[in-house]
């Protein structure tokens, strides 16, 4: 009689078990298809002006990657809202995917920190932000030379700027995290968040007008080129430049405080 007992028990204890596994499988799944959206978006949001030769569909398949990762590593006892986790995931894959391309030469690279290093020479000897034309004038080119070299290293800022680092949870958190305030964060990311935000807000405080402005719509309010330069007054390729300088004054700055 005991033996049949236990037989029962063990039978209910596996039905029980089989159940809860199912109910899991179709959270994970409904976590995926809920955010199939967001991973489109993210995909759209990041490769914008980036080089034409980019395989879309490469990059979506890679955010779909991510997204089923993070639904497979998603623990909802942590306290961290899905999307916020998901959004870093996604990122994170996409941005593999991209350096995969290559897409920055080492002469690219070399230009990219030629700019940074005038740009922090011209602020220290100027002890204010240089023009564009001030910046072209010490790198010896011209001001629509210089505009390109802008252009050319946007993926550069791009990718570098949703570069991510860990707390000792081994959770991401990047500096497009800051800028976009994400939600929900741990508690040691909160922490990394509060000393970041002051660090961003002074950094983003001494920047042009027309820079800070460019970011924070961009950033802060999920504006678009277009409708940034419609606020401005001046063109997407402009807006684009003008983040872009802005980005590479911020990295040098924030460099400074992570050190």
């Amino acid at each position: 009689m005991a033996a049949d007992l236990g037989v029962v028990t063990d039978r209910r204890q596996k039905r029980v078990e089989v159940a809860t596994d199912r109910r899991q499988d179709q959270v994970r799944e409904q976590l995926i298809v809920d955010h199939i959206p967001l991973a489109n978006y993210l995909v759209g949001r990041m490769t914008v002006h980036l080089p034409k030769h980019l395989d879309q569909q490469d990059l979506l398949s890679a955010a779909m990657i991510g997204l089923i990762n993070a639904a497979d590593r998603f623990d909802p006892t942590r306290g961290v809202l899905f999307k916020t986790f998901a959004e870093q995931h996604v990122r994170g894959t996409i941005l593999d995917e991209l350096r995969s391309y290559d897409v920055l030469s080492r002469s690219m690279r070399d230009k990219y920190k030629r700019l940074a290093k005038e740009l922090r020479s011209l602020e220290h000897q100027l002890g204010r932000n240089p023009t564009g034309e001030e910046v072209a004038a010490a790198l010896a080119i011209s001001l629509d030379d210089y505009y390109q070299l802008l252009d050319d290293v946007h993926v550069f800022n791009f990718i570098s700027l949703d570069d991510s680092w860990e707390d000792d949870d081994g959770n991401p958190l990047c500096l497009a995290d800051v800028l976009c305030e994400s939600e929900a964060k741990s508690p040691q990311q909160q922490v990394m968040m509060m000393q970041m935000t002051d660090a961003l807000g002074q950094a983003i405080e001494s920047l042009p007008e027309k820079e800070r402005l460019a970011v924070t719509l961009y950033y802060n309010e999920d504006f678009n080129l277009k409708e940034i330069g419609e606020t401005l007054g001046l063109t997407e390729s402009r807006i684009s430049q003008l983040i872009s300088q802005a980005m590479v004054r911020l990295r040098s700055r924030l460099r400074l405080h992570k050190n």
